[in-house]
C-alpha cells in the first residue's frame, strides 16, 4: 500500500509520451494480478526498486526501468484487460505497445490468475509466463505442471521465486524466445473464459496435489466478524505496543531526551556561540524552537524512529496479506462516513504521525474521499507521541476517564465524517479489492520496504516540518505566541473552566501536538479538568507542519477550512463538556 512515493527517481512513473517514444524500442511489459510478486521480478531484472506490496492497488502507475538496454515497464496490477478500471486501461494500453509481455502468476493460487493469462495468450503479443512463488506452491502440495502449462499455452513457462532470485536467469533467457500464445477461445465471453481457465487449472494442478492449508482457513476466517474482529483487535494492539509503547515511550524517550535535548542541542548552541550567531537570529536558529535545535531533535530523534516503526508495522500487515482484510472488515463502518476500507491505511498511519497520514491520503480514489480522510485525521486522530502523554495522564485517574475520553473522540470522528459525507457532493467509491493469500512476510522485503518508505516520507516531510518550525520561531521572537496565549486565557477560564495557564499548552500544541498534551501534565488538574483539556488538545488545530502539508496536498482553501473547523469544534465540544460536568456536579 503506498500512498507516498514508491521508489527512487530511477523508477519514476512512465508517462504516455515516454512510452510512445519507446514503442519501437523492444518494450517489455510485466503484467499480472496484484500480489503475485510482479514488482519483485521487475526489481530483479532491472536492478531498480519497485515497491513490493501485498495490498492491491499500491502501484497505481506504471513504473519503468531497463533490462539489457531494453525499456522495462512494471504495469499496474490488474485482473483482466479492458476498461473496467484505471489499472485495466493502463495495462491494456501498455500491451498494445509491447514487444514482449512477461505474465507473472502466483503458482500457489494459479486458479485466480489464469483468466488474465488466457486473455494475454489470445492477444497475439509475444509472451513468457513467470510461474512465481513456486516455493509456496511446493509447500502447499499444489505445484503446477509447468511443462503441461507451456504445451497448452504455446509460450515459455518458467518457475520462479522472485524474492530470492530463483529462476530469474532462466526467465531472462526465456524472454529472448518469447512468442505469441497458441491458445484461442471462440468469442470474447468472460464466463466462457473463466470456465476455460478453471479447466486448464484442473489439468495442470491435479486434484491429488491440492491440499487445504491452515493459511487458507485463516484467510477466510479473518474476514468474518466472529474471527476477524478478534484478529483485528489483536493486530492493532500489537501495533500500539510496538509503536506506542516500545518506540514512542521507550526508544524515543531515550533518543529525544538523551541524544537530542541533552547532547545535540547544547552542541548546536555552542557552535552558534563560536561563530557569533545571537539575538533574534540566534533565537530562530538555536533557540527554544530553533531550526537547528528543536527541529533537528524532532525530525531526527523523535519522528524518524516513529516513522520507521510505523512503516515496519505496515509492511508486516501488507506482506502478510492481512492489511486488505482489515480494509474489508472496516469497509462498512468507513462507508457510513463517506469512505471505503482503503482509508484505513492513512488512518492507521495517522496514529503514528498525522502529517504522515495526510500525505498517504493520496491513495484514495476521489478528491471527496481525500478531503474527508484529511479532516478526520486533523480533527480526531491523536498522533502516537500525543497519545502516549494522554494515556499516561488519564491512566492515573482510572480506566473510566480513559474510556470517557476515547468515547468522546470516537463520537466526534463519526459526527465529523457524517457531516462531511452529507455536505460534500458525490458518493464514496466501492471497495474493489482482491484478498491475497496469507503468508509469512520475508524479512528482507519488510526491511527494504521500511527503509525505502521511511526515506521517502522523511525526504518529503522534512522541509515542511522545518518551515513550520521557522514560523513558530519567528512568532516566538516577535512576541506572536505570547499575544496568542493572552488572547486565549479568557476563553480557557470562562468557557472551558480551566486554569489560565492551560492557554500556554494550547499554543504549544501549534508547535507540536505532544507539547500541548505534555504541558498539561504538571498542572495538577482534576480528572474533570484533564478530560476537558485533553479533548480540546486532541480536537484542536494540528501542529504547524500538519497544516502546511495539508495545504500542499489539498490546497490552501481546504486547509484553511479544516484549520478553522478544528478551532470551532474543539472549543465548542470542550465548553459543552465542561458545563455538562459542572451541571452534573462532578467538576472541581
Amino acid at each position: 500500500m503506498s500512498g507516498g512515493q514508491s521508489g527512487p527517481p530511477a523508477a519514476g512513473a512512465a508517462s504516455s509520451a515516454a512510452l510512445a517514444s519507446q514503442e519501437k524500442e523492444g518494450l517489455i511489459v510485466l503484467v499480472g494480478n496484484p500480489n503475485v510478486g510482479k514488482s519483485a521480478i521487475f526489481g530483479g531484472l532491472s536492478g531498480t526498486y519497485a515497491e513490493v506490496s501485498n495490498f492491491p492497488g499500491t502501484t497505481v502507475e506504471a513504473t519503468r526501468g531497463s533490462w539489457r538496454d531494453r525499456p522495462l515497464i512494471d504495469a499496474p496490477g490488474t485482473y483482466g484487460l479492458g476498461k473496467h478500471s484505471e489499472e485495466e486501461r493502463i495495462t491494456t494500453e501498455l500491451i498494445g505497445r509491447a514487444a514482449t509481455v512477461v505474465n507473472v502468476v502466483d503458482a500457489a493460487h494459479l486458479d485466480r490468475d489464469l483468466f488474465l493469462t488466457l486473455q494475454l495468450a489470445e492477444s497475439g503479443v509475444p509472451m513468457v509466463v513467470a510461474l512465481n512463488l513456486i516455493d509456496e506452491a511446493r509447500r502447499a502440495g499444489a505445484e503446477p505442471d509447468a511443462a503441461e502449462l507451456e504445451r497448452t499455452l504455446g509460450v515459455p513457462v518458467v518457475p520462479t521465486v522472485a524474492v530470492t532470485g530463483e529462476g530469474l536467469e532462466r526467465l531472462a533467457e526465456a524472454m529472448g524466445r518469447a512468442r505469441p500464445g497458441s491458445w484461442s477461445l471462440d468469442g470474447s465471453d468472460d464466463l466462457a473464459r473463466r470456465r476455460a481457465a478453471d479447466e486448464l487449472y484442473a489439468r495442470v494442478v491435479p486434484e491429488t496435489r491440492k491440499r487445504r492449508r491452515i493459511a487458507d482457513w485463516l484467510g477466510k476466517a479473518s474476514v468474518t466478524l466472529h474471527w476477524g474482529i478478534p484478529m483485528l483487535a489483536l493486530s492493532l494492539a500489537g501495533i500500539y505496543f510496538l509503536v506506542g509503547v516500545l518506540v514512542a515511550q521507550n526508544l524515543v524517550g531515550f533518543t529525544e531526551a538523551r541524544l537530542g535535548q541533552e547532547m545535540w542541542e547544547p552542541f548546536a548552541r555552542s557552535i552558534a556561540d563560536r561563530i557569533g550567531i545571537g539575538g533574534p537570529l540566534g533565537e530562530i536558529v538555536v533557540g527554544e524552537f530553533g531550526l537547528l535545535t528543536m527541529t533537528v531533535t524532532y525530525i531526527v530523534f523523535l519522528l524518524a524512529p516513529l516513522v520507521a516503526a510505523f512503516y515496519f508495522a505496515l509492511a508486516l500487515l501488507e506482506d502478510s496479506g492481512f492489511l486488505p482484510r482489515i480494509a474489508t472488515l472496516v469497509d462498512r463502518l468507513l462507508g457510513a462516513i463517506g469512505l471505503n476500507g482503503r482509508a484505513v491505511i492513512p488512518i492507521i498511519l495517522g496514529f503514528g504521525c498525522v502529517t504522515m497520514g495526510t500525505i498517504t491520503t493520496r491513495l484514495l480514489a476521489t478528491k471527496r474521499e481525500k478531503t474527508i480522510a484529511t479532516a478526520l485525521l486533523n480533527f480526531a486522530i491523536p498522533c502516537s507521541a500525543q497519545l502516549a502523554v494522554i494515556a499516561a495522564l488519564l491512566a492515573g485517574f482510572g480506566g473510566g476517564w480513559v474510556f470517557a475520553y476515547a468515547a468522546i473522540i470516537f463520537a466526534i470522528l463519526i459526527a465529523v465524517g457524517t457531516v462531511l459525507d452529507r455536505m460534500l457532493p458525490g458518493k464514496s467509491t466501492p471497495l474493489l479489492i482482491e484478498l491475497p493469500p496469507l503468508r509469512w512476510p520475508r524479512p528482507s522485503a519488510v526491511a527494504r520496504k521500511t527503509l525505502t518508505k521511511g526515506y521517502w516520507f522523511m525526504r518529503e516531510a522534512t522541509p515542511w516540518f522545518a518551515a513550520g518550525a521557522l514560523i513558530v520561531a519567528v512568532l516566538q521572537v516577535t512576541g506572536g505566541l505570547d499575544v496568542w496565549e493572552r488572547a486565549l486565557r479568557p476563553l480557557m477560564v470562562g468557557w472551558l473552566q480551566l486554569p489560565a495557564e492551560t492557554a500556554r499548552a494550547i499554543v504549544m500544541g501549534l508547535v507540536r501536538r505532544d507539547f500541548g498534551a505534555a504541558g498539561l501534565y504538571d498542572m495538577g488538574l482534576s480528572p474533570e479538568q484533564a478530560l476537558v483539556a485533553l479533548v480540546v488538545i486532541t480536537l484542536f488545530v494540528p501542529c504547524v507542519a500538519s497544516i502546511m502539508v495539508m495545504a500542499k496536498e489539498h490546497g490552501a482553501r481546504t486547509a484553511v477550512r479544516i484549520w478553522v473547523g478544528t478551532w470551532v469544534v474543539a472549543f465548542a465540544v470542550g465548553g459543552v463538556l465542561a458545563h455538562l460536568l459542572s451541571w452534573l456536579g462532578v467538576a472541581s
